[in-house]
C-alpha cells in the first residue's frame, strides 16, 4: 500500500510536469513557426480562423519532436527536487529499492513511448498531409483572391496582377495584368474596372472597358485589342493540371519502405525514405533512454547533504550529445542505408546501459545478456 501511494504521488507530479512542459514548449515553437504565416493575415486578408487551422496542423509534429526531450527534463527535474527535499532519502530509509523509486518514471516513460509511436506512425503523417494540402490550396487556388492595392502581386511565375484600388463590394479599379503563360505570346492587359469570381477552372477576373496589348514576334508590331468585357482565368496554364507531390513526412511506413517508382527521381531518395521510416520507428524509444539517463543521474551515487550540480549537468550533456549523434547517424544512413541499424543502437543502447547500471547489480543480470534480450536480430534494410 505504501509503495502504491508513493507511486501515485510521484507519478502525479511527473504527469502534470510533462503536460505543462510539453504544452509550454509546443506553444513557444508554434508561436515562432507561425510567424511565417502572419503576413497572409496582415497583408493579404486571410482570416484568423484559416490562420489558426493552418498553423494548428503543425502541432502534432512539434510534440513528436520534443516529447523525448521533455520526458528527460521532467524526470530529471522532479526526481532532483525530491532528492533536494530529502524525500528520496526518506523513501530509501523506508526500504524502497531503486526499482521501486524508478517505477513511476518508468510508467511515465511507457506513456511517452506509446504516445510517440501514435504520433510518428499515425497522427503526424495525417496532419502533415492536411497541412501541405491546405497550404497548396491557399498558394495555388486562393492567391488570386488575396490581391493587394498598389502592389504587383505574382499570382504565379508567369502571371502578375496589379490593382490600383479595391472597393468594399469587391470591385477592382485600375487593373494591369502581365500574362506570359503562353510560350509564344506575352500580353499586357489593362482595364478600368473588374471583379474577381470563382470559375470552373479556378479564380478569374471579369474585366470591363480595357485593352489587350501584345507584340507580334514575326512582324515586331504592337497589336492592341480593345474590349467592353472580357474574362481572364488567373490560373497558370502550367499549373491547371498540376499534382501536388507528397513529401516523405506524409507517407506511411509501408509506403516509405516500398515507395512507388514514380516517387524516386534520384537513387538517394530511396535512402531518405528508408531513414524516415526507421526514424519514426526508433525515435520514440529515445524517450526511454533519455529517462534512464535522468534516473541514473539522480538515483545512483551517494547522498550529498547540500545536493550536487555535477551529475545533472553531466546528464544534460549526455542527452545533448545523444541528440547530436542521432542527427549525424540519420544523415549518414541516408547516404548509406546499410548503416540504418545504427539508428536502433542509438535509440536503445544508452537506455540498456543505464538500466543495467541502475538495476543490473540488484537483479543479477549481466550487461551482455540484457543487451542480447533488448537488441535481438537487428537486421539491415
Amino acid at each position: 500500500m505504501l509503495a502504491t501511494r508513493i507511486d501515485r504521488y510521484i507519478l502525479r507530479q511527473l504527469v502534470i510536469a510533462l503536460i505543462a512542459t510539453t504544452g509550454g514548449l509546443v506553444a513557444l515553437i508554434w508561436l515562432t513557426q507561425s510567424l511565417r504565416f502572419v503576413e497572409l493575415v496582415v497583408n493579404r486578408g486571410l482570416s484568423l480562423l484559416v490562420f489558426l487551422q493552418l498553423t494548428g496542423l503543425l502541432i502534432p509534429s512539434f510534440i513528436s519532436v520534443i516529447l523525448p526531450i521533455t520526458t528527460f527534463v521532467v524526470v530529471q527535474f522532479v526526481y532532483q527536487r525530491l532528492a533536494g527535499d530529502r524525500e528520496l532519502t526518506v523513501m530509501r530509509a523506508a526500504g524502497l529499492s531503486p526499482w521501486a523509486l524508478a517505477r513511476p518514471a518508468l510508467i511515465l516513460t511507457l506513456i511517452s513511448v506509446v504516445a510517440g509511436y501514435a504520433l510518428s506512425i499515425w497522427i503526424v503523417p495525417l496532419s502533415e498531409t492536411a497541412f501541405r494540402e491546405y497550404q497548396w490550396e491557399i498558394r495555388n487556388k486562393m492567391a488570386a483572391f488575396l490581391l493587394e492595392e498598389g502592389v504587383f502581386t505574382p499570382v504565379s511565375d508567369q502571371l502578375t496582377v496589379y490593382i490600383r484600388k479595391r472597393d468594399r463590394d469587391g470591385t477592382l479599379h485600375g487593373i494591369l495584368i502581365d500574362d506570359a503563360r503562353q510560350k509564344d505570346s506575352h500580353a499586357t492587359i489593362l482595364a478600368q474596372r473588374g471583379r474577381l469570381v470563382n470559375g470552373p477552372a479556378g479564380p478569374r477576373v471579369l474585366l470591363q472597358n480595357g485593352s489587350r496589348e501584345e507584340i507580334d514576334h514575326k512582324t515586331g508590331r504592337l497589336d492592341i485589342l480593345t474590349f467592353d468585357q472580357n474574362a481572364i482565368d488567373l490560373n497558370s496554364a502550367a499549373k491547371t493540371d498540376e499534382q501536388r507531390y507528397r513529401d516523405a513526412s506524409e507517407m506511411s511506413i509501408p509506403e516509405l519502405l516500398h515507395p512507388e517508382p514514380s516517387m524516386i527521381s534520384n537513387p538517394r531518395d530511396r535512402g531518405k525514405f528508408i531513414v524516415e521510416a526507421y526514424r519514426r520507428l526508433s525515435v520514440p524509444l529515445t524517450a526511454a533512454s533519455f529517462a534512464m539517463v535522468a534516473l541514473v543521474s539522480v538515483l545512483m551515487g551517494s547522498f550529498r547533504r547540500h545536493g550536487g550540480i555535477a551529475r545533472p549537468i553531466v546528464a544534460i550533456g549526455v542527452v545533448v550529445g545523444l541528440l547530436a549523434l542521432g542527427l549525424a547517424i540519420q544523415n549518414i544512413a541516408a547516404r548509406s542505408p546499410s548503416l540504418v541499424p545504427l539508428m536502433w543502437v542509438h535509440a536503445l543502447l544508452p537506455g540498456i546501459v543505464c538500466a543495467w547500471a541502475l538495476f543490473g547489480p540488484v537483479i543479477g543480470v549481466p550487461l551482455p545478456r540484457m543487451m542480447a534480450r533488448a537488441l535481438p536480430g537487428l537486421g539491415t534494410t
